[in-house]
């Protein structure tokens, strides 16, 4: 487990509070393409998640892995892609190979 302690960036930080503040910023399924387990694919809620991360370590070791990652984009509101909003995606060509 973490160490206890101020130090620890985890530390006062409730795996409901990980989960939920994961899925406001990435939404259930951009979280489930990142971290690939069930309870954020098939009928994501925070309840089941919840049950199923503190049952399982080794997922719940990926969702505080990827909290830590994101905490700094979460705590300053940017979007997850970094893209501004007024920016418009346009699909890229395809490359051609010259022969």
């Amino acid at each position: 487990m973490h160490a206890a302690g101020p130090k620890n960036p985890l530390h006062g930080i409730t795996l409901e509070m990980m989960v939920t503040q994961l899925q406001a910023h990435y939404g259930w399924e951009m979280l489930g393409r990142m971290i690939k387990i069930n309870c954020f694919n098939w009928q994501p809620s925070v309840k089941s998640s919840l049950t199923f991360l503190r049952k399982t370590p080794w997922a719940r070791q990926k969702v505080e892995e990827l909290y830590l990652d994101s905490l700094a984009d979460i705590k300053a509101g940017n979007s997850p892609l970094n893209i501004p909003e007024d920016t418009a995606l346009e699909p890229e060509e395809p490359q051609r190979e010259d022969r």
